[in-house]
């Protein structure tokens, strides 16, 4: 009903991490969830990471680091990545990986998955930095 066709459904078993949506502050795989759960709660995926029209820093450095391939995978990778950066907002390789190690990728090899999510995490400590300069 609302056109939101981002979220996949992948394996329907949580194994995939296709479906995975940010749900109360929190990474979620959705086919995990009943819909009456959902209501009240606050449940972010990925058409909701743009803001005014820009991409997020995370989209951006998926599409500047090939981040992705067939796409499948895409928004449940990018909606533990953003709640991931929440959570560590400077990650190593080996935490990056750690991370996401609940998504899963048949494309890629997960490299340039790692380049982009190392990308977006320079980008935004990059403009947090630049606002408290100027607060």
């Amino acid at each position: 009903q609302l056109q939101q066709t981002g979220s996949h459904i992948g394996c329907e078993t949580s194994h995939c991490g296709a479906c995975t949506v940010d749900f109360n502050g929190e990474s979620v795989k959705s086919c995990t969830l009943f819909a009456v759960q959902a209501q009240g709660a606050e449940v972010l995926t990925v058409e909701g990471l743009a803001s005014n029209g820009e991409l997020h820093p995370l989209q951006q450095a998926f599409m500047d680091e090939h981040g992705l391939q067939c796409g499948f995978c895409t928004p449940g990778m990018l909606m533990r990545s953003f709640r991931f950066l929440q959570e560590n907002p400077n990650p190593t390789e080996a935490e990056i990986r750690e991370g996401i190690s609940g998504n899963l990728c048949r494309c890629t090899g997960y490299q340039n998955i790692i380049k982009s999510i190392q990308k977006a995490a320079a980008v935004i400590n990059e403009s947090s930095h630049d606002e408290a300069k100027s607060a």
